[in-house]
C-alpha cells in the first residue's frame, strides 16, 4: 500500500537518503520547514513504512578484495513449496546481498558477495548440496561496476514536484 506524498515529503525523503546523518535542522533547512514540522513529517514517514532504516553504505574494496557475482537460478519445479524452500534458504545466507523473483526464462537473480571465485563457488556447492531444487545456475562476475546507486529518484518516481521522466 502506498501512501500519498506532496513535495515537501518528496524534499525530505530525498534529503535524509543522501545524508541519512542529517541533523533535524539541516533537514529543515533544506526542504524549507520549520523543524518541528519538518520532525513531524518524517516521523508519519518513519510511521508509514516508507523510511525503514538508516545504513551507511560501506565502500567494500576499501575493506578487501571483494568480488561481486550475479547469479541467474532457474528451480527444477515450479509449485509453491519449491519457491518457499529456495528462498527460505537464500534468506538466512549473508554473502547473499540481494535476491529477486523474476518472470521470464528464469526464476530468481541473486547477488552475491565473496572474499575469491573458490569462496563462491563452495557458496554455491553448499546451495546444490542442500537439494534446495535449483535445476541450473549461471553465473556472472562483476568485472567492473558503472553505477550501483541506492538513492531513488522519488520525484521522477511518484512525479511529485518534478517532470515525469524522460
Amino acid at each position: 500500500m502506498s501512501i500519498k506524498l506532496d513535495a515537501l515529503d518528496v524534499r525530505i525523503l530525498d534529503a535524509i537518503q543522501r545524508d541519512g546523518r542529517i541533523t533535524k535542522l539541516a533537514l529543515a533547512e533544506k526542504v524549507g520547514l520549520s523543524p518541528t514540522p519538518c520532525w513531524v513529517r518524517l516521523r508519519k514517514l518513519e510511521k508509514a513504512g516508507v523510511v525503514t532504516g538508516y545504513h551507511a553504505r560501506i565502500a567494500h574494496r576499501r575493506i578487501a578484495s571483494i568480488m561481486s557475482v550475479i547469479v541467474e537460478v532457474t528451480l527444477a519445479n515450479h509449485k509453491q513449496s519449491d519457491f518457499e524452500r529456495f528462498e527460505r534458504a537464500i534468506a538466512v545466507i549473508p554473502q547473499v546481498i540481494g535476491c529477486w523473483s523474476v518472470g521470464g526464462g528464469l526464476d530468481y537473480f541473486l547477488k552475491v558477495m565473496a572474499p575469491d571465485i573458490d569462496a563462491y563457488q563452495r557458496l554455491i556447492d553448499s546451495l546444490l548440496d542442500r537439494e534446495l531444487g535449483i535445476e541450473r545456475y549461471f553465473t556472472y562476475i562483476v568485472t567492473k561496476t558503472l553505477k550501483d546507486e541506492s538513492i531513488l529518484p522519488i520525484a521522477a518516481l511518484t512525479q511529485v514536484g518534478k517532470p515525469p521522466m524522460l
